[in-house]
């Protein structure tokens, strides 16, 4: 269970995260959540897809590592084989907390990447916050304020019925077949039937964009299915 707390340099003036990459580390993962504003970065690599919430009132746009629960294609050992981390994952041991109104940095003093003995010294020995902490810092206001746009992008989707869900059924190089569901897409037929005014409000409010790295994303899943053919080899 993640032991959240709220970091600060007099508790926690000697902890250190453990940045190499591996299993031990909590990066055995086959998915994590995005946002929008990352979909540029993120479709360059890694398929995306959206899921329902484990309330199943809603919607979250994932990337996708794998096929099935603790695979994760991308983990080579303590190398990450993609030039792009999600940030969802780059966080980590930090999280975002609020104190009243102010943003403040929690860490997770129960995640692997935590240590008292190696890896990057979050504090200087006089208090002060590294380099390390700082992009860290920066990291967490980036994914808090991509996060805010994604009530409307999600209710955008759904007010024009743009999400459909999808059957992806794939034979390896092994004979085995599988059969990946759960999981939502765009309706591109759906897109491409909308009218003019519906495709200009997406294009203003900045989701048309979106919507299209989305589909973009899709063709990964070609590249995703190569890295499971080449881990059963």
């Amino acid at each position: 269970m993640p032991n959240p707390v709220l970091l600060n340099n007099i508790d926690h003036k000697d902890l250190r995260v453990i940045t190499r990459r591996g299993a031990a580390y909590g990066d055995q993962l086959m998915a994590v959540p995005t946002f929008p504003a990352e979909f540029r970065d993120v479709q360059a690599c890694y398929p995306i897809v959206f899921r329902k919430t484990t309330d199943g009132l809603g919607f979250e746009p994932l990337v996708l590592f794998g096929f099935q629960d603790g695979e994760n294609l991308f983990l080579q050992g303590e190398r990450w084989d993609a030039p792009y981390v999600p940030m969802m994952l780059e966080r980590q041991p930090f999280l975002i907390g609020l104190a009243g109104n102010e943003l403040m940095i929690n860490v997770d003093l129960d995640h692997p990447r935590v240590s008292r003995s190696e890896g990057e010294e979050v504090f200087k020995p006089h208090g002060g916050t590294t380099d390390y902490l700082d992009r860290a810092n920066s990291l967490l206001l980036a994914i808090h304020e991509g996060m805010q746009g994604m009530p409307g992008f999600l209710q955008a989707l759904l007010d024009n019925e743009l999400l459909e869900s999808f059957t992806l059924d794939v034979e390896l190089n092994d004979g085995s077949q599988n059969r990946m569901i759960g999981f939502y897409t765009i309706n591109e037929d759906r897109l491409q039937a909308l009218g003019g005014d519906a495709i200009v409000k997406l294009h203003q409010a900045g989701y048309l964009h979106a919507i299209y790295m989305v589909i973009a994303s899709l063709s990964n899943f070609r590249m995703l299915i190569d890295r499971k053919n080449a881990r059963l080899a």
